[in-house]
């Protein structure tokens, strides 16, 4: 299970991979990712970065194409992410799962996604 918490939201997602994607709040590039959600945890599968700077800069083996830089992260699987929610991206993190998109909030603090047999259970 797929859990999203941000202040009092809690969502809870059975899905097998998801998608993030959000604008950066400095540079104003979009940036996209591809998770794989497992037993042992969610890594990224596949991402891509409209530009680059502050922070961004798409790694050496990536390729250009579409208009963005596509690349595999080299990131093992995690049991707990958290995401910075600024509010200043003006549209913040969506993340889409199981056929729907959700607008995660950016007034509540960070973001917190982990992969649990039941949400409502603390790690």
């Amino acid at each position: 299970m797929l859990c999203v918490g941000a202040g009092a939201t809690l969502l809870s997602l059975a899905a097998g991979g998801f998608t993030l994607d959000w604008t950066h709040s400095v540079e104003r590039t979009a940036w996209w990712e591809r998770w794989h959600v497992s037993d042992a945890g969610m890594a990224p599968v596949e991402a891509r970065v409209s530009g680059s700077g502050a922070g961004m800069e798409p790694p050496p083996d990536a390729t250009f194409r579409d208009g963005a830089w596509w690349f595999t992260p080299n990131v093992p699987p995690q049991r707990q992410v958290v995401l910075a929610a600024s509010g200043a991206t003006g549209r913040g993190w969506r993340l889409c799962a199981a056929g729907a998109c959700h607008r995660l909030p950016e007034d509540q603090g960070p973001l917190r996604l982990w992969v649990a047999a039941d949400c409502a259970t603390p790690e």
